[in-house]
């Protein structure tokens, strides 16, 4: 498990986050409806090469929750664009999955937060994007919020199976359904779920260019929740280079292929003489 001994203050809630390693430095965004622990096998595989800051979004995790939050991807780019300035951060590598990628993406052109290089995948950028449970959630939040608990544990544990081609360790499962039980985490759950708006992504989805560092998009061939074709689109908007596709890999990449990610990551971060390069 990674630790986040630290804790900022950013729009009135509690940021929990940490850092490892030595060298450079690289943040590290998670998604929906996970935290910071997917990069538990992750990140201690790069920091021999970098300093890597990593926290949960706000409203995730360890991170404060709380009635009448906003948790939405509208937030989410100014808690980025709030660390980097806490941190001193001018232009880090990214690393970034689901909703970091929106976060990634929204603070990049919105914030005009730069990158010394960004990986990204499966993420939550282009139209349209929802699951069916999203959409029955956001028509639905108070009885999805107020179910029994054992009701709510058996559907959490279901949803998240679906986003891994392979099945989850017991392990996996116990670290990314915890945030989300008992009479805080439970409603929060469905409120993060029922805060979902393409609206968010459509805001920026127009502005998608060629950006001004190297640009990596992975994306699991099996990915359920967001097809890889959604992958291929958004390499060819920011990138020079293709849309990679990993075999055997849903859209929780970090559980199904941790190896493909370290890979891509190495190779993205490696001293080369190239554009978008310091």
């Amino acid at each position: 498990m990674l630790d986040l001994p630290n804790m900022s203050m950013v729009e009135g809630s509690a940021i929990r986050w940490g850092r490892l390693g030595n060298g450079p430095p690289l943040v590290a965004i998670h998604g929906t409806p996970f935290s910071s622990q997917v990069w538990r096998r992750i990140i201690p595989q790069i920091a021999d090469q970098r300093t890597v800051y990593y926290f949960d979004l706000l409203g995730y995790g360890q991170s404060e929750m709380r009635a009448g939050q906003d948790v939405s991807l509208a937030v989410q780019n100014r808690v980025l664009a709030a660390l980097f300035q806490e941190w001193g951060l001018s232009r880090p590598d990214v690393l970034a999955h689901d909703f970091g990628g929106a976060t990634a993406l929204r603070g990049y052109y919105l914030n005009g937060l730069r990158y010394r290089s960004l990986t990204i995948f499966d993420a939550v950028a282009l139209a349209p994007w929802g699951s069916p449970l999203v959409r029955h959630v956001r028509q639905h939040e108070a009885a999805f919020a107020t179910m029994p608990d054992y009701m709510h544990q058996a559907m959490l544990r279901a949803y998240l199976q679906t986003a891994a081609y392979h099945p989850l360790s017991e392990e996996a499962l116990e670290i990314y359904s915890a945030p989300w039980t008992g009479p805080v985490g439970q409603p929060t759950f469905y409120r993060q779920i029922a805060q979902m708006d393409q609206a968010h992504t459509d805001e920026v989805q127009g502005m998608y260019q060629r950006m001004d560092c190297p640009v990596t998009v992975l994306w699991g061939q099996e990915d359920g929740w967001i097809p890889c074709d959604k992958g291929q689109a958004l390499a060819g908007m920011l990138s020079a280079r293709d849309c990679i596709l990993i075999p055997k890999a849903g859209h929780l990449l970090q559980e199904d292929r941790p190896e493909a990610i370290v890979a891509a990551l190495l190779k993205q971060i490696a001293p080369q003489t190239r554009p978008g390069y310091d």
